[in-house]
């Protein structure tokens, strides 16, 4: 005996149908360029998290960037929206990178800003104070994400500094870094000063703004460091702020460039972190903030994870920014 298939079922289906078929669709239309990486590895163009703590950036051009990951070493490249394009050994995402953005970008009118994240944090962090560059005119702005977590300090910045020498010969750069992330500037300009600099990149360098910069260590660091989790979870970079300062400070450089420093003090009786000495942001504390020859150190009664979300600190950095253009 016959039985009619139901309209609620039928409409069901061919719903189903039409969304595999652009699925499908999407997939032909992401890989399908004359590089071997789409034959090698089948691409579906889904939405990832960006990066968290598993990806390095190595290239940034055009809204594209290729990354790393740190635990299989295997590279992606994803777009503006972080919607995945491809996928495979550094040599196929690259090669699909130049397929689908030849040119890198001209300079325009102010410099590149590079956005740097702190420990445990990734790129969309930095997200705000994106936002406010862009507001006041800054066109190219690179927000640079590395695995703070799974990486040591001299890795994140080779990663950066593959990063810049990827983009146009005359492009400038400013810096602005939260945390963790001026250490990683740091640490690049140190190694182009020590192993040189062949795309000039340290005297294209115009000006950059440390936000709660842990520019003597970190307590804190030093203090969990000892229990042995705070290393499984935090990984290297975070243990060489800690427990192994002494060895990487020495591979630290000061720029060499105009730079400020933006330090928070959490005022006298409100909360107060017991692993860090003296005022503090509740992270980094005054005296670990400092660095000789910064024109200038900027006070800010904000606590550390949110000095680069603050609306006050946001048009402070831009103004520091703006000065130093010529």
């Amino acid at each position: 005996m016959l039985r009619t298939i139901s309209r609620p079922f039928l409409k069901s289906s061919l719903i189903a149908m039409a969304m595999a078929c652009c699925v499908f669709a999407s997939c032909y239309a992401v890989g399908h360029t004359e590089s071997e990486t789409v034959a090698k590895n089948f691409n579906v163009a889904l939405p990832t998290a960006g990066g968290a703590q598993f990806w390095t950036d190595l290239e940034a051009r055009g809204g594209y960037r290729v990354q790393r990951n740190a635990l299989t070493g295997h590279c992606r490249i994803l777009d503006s929206q972080n919607i995945r394009r491809g996928w495979g050994s550094e040599e196929d995402a690259c090669e699909l990178l130049d397929e689908l953005c030849p040119n890198k970008t001209a300079p325009a009118s102010k410099p590149v800003v590079v956005l740097l994240h702190g420990l445990m944090r990734t790129d969309g962090s930095m997200k705000s104070m994106e936002s406010a560059l862009r507001a006041d005119g800054y066109d190219q702005i690179i927000r640079f994400g590395y695995a703070s977590t799974r990486s040591s300090l001299g890795e994140s910045s080779k990663a950066l500094h593959r990063v810049l020498a990827g983009q146009h010969p005359d492009a400038e750069f400013c810096f602005v870094g939260h945390s963790m992330g001026n250490i990683v500037t740091r640490h690049l300009i140190g190694d182009l000063q020590r192993n040189g600099d062949p795309e000039r990149i340290v005297s294209r360098c115009r000006s950059m703004v440390m936000l709660g910069p842990p520019n003597q260590g970190a307590a804190i660091a030093r203090r969990l460091g000892a229990t042995g989790v705070f290393e499984w979870v935090a990984g290297p970079g975070a243990m060489e702020l800690g427990t192994n300062w002494t060895e990487v400070e020495a591979n630290l450089a000061t720029p060499p460039f105009p730079f400020a420093i933006v330090a928070g003090k959490i005022a006298v009786g409100a909360v107060r972190n017991p692993l860090v000495d003296g005022e503090s942001d509740f992270v980094v504390s005054w005296e670990e903030a400092q660095l000789d020859g910064a024109e200038t150190v900027h006070e800010v009664a904000v606590l550390h994870s949110f000095l680069m979300n603050d609306p006050a600190v946001q048009e402070w950095t831009i103004e520091f920014l703006d000065a130093h253009l010529e």
